[in-house]
């Protein structure tokens, strides 16, 4: 490439800052996302299935829990771990959501916060895809507030007896492992579930018009005994539970990209190829400002995370900066794909065009792990020093 021209594709040359390993995992992350869930998708979506032999190819890719050391994960670098997170999400965002609650949310948790037995027990297990996990957060009366949360623990016999209900959980109808959050005495704590202990139950929820191949469910919690060995003894506190979703925060500011990419592309190609008037619709100046409009909040969105994937490498990364990412990318991905769907016309409500998927998409992943507002009332705080969540 001449040193001066300027790539339409990739304004800020993103790919010459990528290591030859990182190239590589990015890659292998594209061909498998591009030849085995493309194909899938559409039926998928369509008729709300699960395959569930995703979970072990990813595992046989060393996708699974790929920033953990040891427990038969592969060890790579957070940076890696999102050009996975942004092939997967090119394709659909329910893939992507399947390997950031797998990695981050299940495994990441038991890894920070469980006990040597713990890890052995569940995390090689988790990281071949043979165990499927979920994470009970949200509650039906709190979602942005998980501090006012009702489900609670009780000391009994060696254990403790969990009381509750959690909402919009990602894999629990079909969770081995359930990383459930509860207050004891006052206080947040993690424990490990698993499926077939009595009075844990998990339904589907019906009726998603968003993330259709990612099961959602309930999790209810009706006097469920948890051994003590089951407690994450060192999650004790609400800045736990924040640590957590802050490693599926940074996954999530990858992946809306790569949803926001798909779109682009898929617009420009139409545009290009299809006439009105004469000639193409991309002769025209609206046309052309939207397609402007992408290339840029994507080059800038992928600037913003590239260099939050090297802090975070270098542990340097601060909550406050994945808010920021993570309320810009996924704020402008929507944003990207709602202009294509205007751009496709009538078929961009088409699913054979994949453009209003991606847009349903998109509706839940600007909303799960902190919505919009929220990561802004995190900034602001940052800013001011005031907190204006009661507000």
């Amino acid at each position: 490439m001449n040193a001066l021209s300027f790539s339409w594709e990739d304004p800020f040359l993103f790919q010459y800052q990528l290591s030859s390993e990182e190239k590589l995992i990015q890659d292998t992350a594209h061909r498998y996302a591009q030849d085995k869930l493309m194909p899938r998708i559409l039926e998928a979506n369509r008729h709300e299935t699960y395959d569930m032999n995703v979970f072990k190819e990813l595992g046989e890719l060393g996708f699974l829990g790929m920033t953990i050391k040891g427990y038969g994960c592969a060890e790579s670098s957070y940076l890696a771990y999102g050009l996975v997170a942004r092939e997967l999400e090119r394709v659909d965002s329910s893939y992507r959501s399947l390997f950031s609650v797998q990695s981050s949310l299940v495994m990441n948790t038991i890894d920070q916060f469980g006990d040597e037995s713990q890890k052995r027990n569940y995390l090689p297990a988790l990281a071949k895809g043979e165990l499927i996990g979920c994470f009970g957060l949200t509650e039906p009366n709190h979602g942005s507030d998980p501090g006012e949360m009702e489900s609670h623990a009780k000391a009994h016999n060696g254990g403790w007896l969990l009381n509750g209900s959690k909402t919009w959980i990602t894999h629990s109808p079909i969770a081995d492992v359930f990383i459930v959050w509860a207050k004891e005495e006052g206080n947040i704590r993690g424990f490990i579930l698993e499926r077939g202990m009595e009075g844990l139950s998990s339904p589907k929820i019906e009726g998603k018009f968003s993330l259709r191949a990612s099961p959602t469910g309930e999790i209810i919690l009706n006097n469920v005994f948890v051994p003590k060995e089951n407690r994450l003894e060192k999650a004790i506190d609400l800045k736990s539970v924040m640590e957590c979703l802050n490693h599926a925060r940074y996954g999530i500011a990858w992946g809306a990209l790569g949803a926001a990419e798909f779109c682009w592309h898929k617009a420009r190609s139409y545009v290009l190829e299809r006439s009105q008037f004469g000639r193409p619709l991309a002769a025209n100046q609206l046309i052309q400002a939207k397609l402007v409009t992408m290339q840029t909040d994507i080059s800038l969105g992928l600037q913003g995370v590239l260099r939050a994937g090297r802090l975070k490498d270098e542990g340097r990364c601060p909550p406050e900066l994945i808010s920021l990412l993570k309320r810009n990318n996924t704020s402008a991905a929507l944003e990207i794909a709602r202009l294509a769907r205007d751009m496709l016309g009538a078929n961009g409500i088409s699913d054979e065009y994949h453009i209003i998927r991606h847009m349903m998409n998109l509706e839940s992943v600007n909303t799960y792990e902190g919505t919009y507002d929220i990561h802004t009332l995190i900034l602001g705080r940052s800013q001011t020093g005031i907190g204006a969540f009661g507000g």
